[in-house]
């Protein structure tokens, strides 16, 4: 999924978080840390290549259309494939999760934001597009029977549910001031 759905996602799924934890009294998840966890995985991933690609254009005079080829001449993105594993990984999501709530005595909510997009991940990637190695690296199975988030499609239906999270939250928002 692109990173702006990424990022709406996470902090919806944030505010949902925080209406069920009002009601308990519970401390409220940081909608800012839980949008920049939805983010992670890819930002971890595609940081580096898309800096070598953004190098290539401006200092070696390559074309922008070379970011298509994500395997090839763009460079780097080798090292996204690799990268990619860690941070799309429900179990090193786990254990970074676990090892957090040893650590500070307390489950850091904020780190749902990185399982969500995990969970999103796994069936809006299609197999010949970054399939999400969920398992990894315990297993090396995909899903590879999704459909692909760039998927015009997809794209609607996932963009109008955003809109209708968006009206939901704002109207709520509006209805307290």
């Amino acid at each position: 999924m692109d990173i702006l759905a990424h990022m709406l996602w996470a902090n919806y799924g944030a505010r949902a978080g925080n209406k069920v934890l009002e009601k308990k009294k519970k401390p409220v998840i940081s909608l800012a840390w839980t949008t920049w966890w939805g983010v992670f995985p890819d930002l971890f991933a595609f940081t580096i290549p898309f800096c070598i690609v953004i190098f290539n254009v401006i200092f070696k005079g390559q074309s922008l259309s070379l970011i298509r080829n994500h395997h090839g001449l763009a460079g780097g993105f080798d090292i996204a494939s690799f990268l990619y594993q860690f941070s799309h990984s429900l179990v090193i999501w786990a254990v970074v999760f676990a090892v957090v709530w040893i650590l500070s005595r307390r489950p850091r909510l904020v780190l749902l934001g990185w399982l969500l997009h995990i969970l999103i991940d796994i069936p809006s990637h299609a197999g010949n597009m970054y399939p999400t190695p969920f398992l990894f690296p315990i297993s090396d199975y995909r899903f590879l029977d999704g459909i692909s988030w760039a998927n015009p499609t997809y794209m609607i239906v996932n963009y109008s549910l955003l809109l209708i999270f968006t009206l939901y939250f704002f109207s709520k928002r509006k209805k307290r001031v």
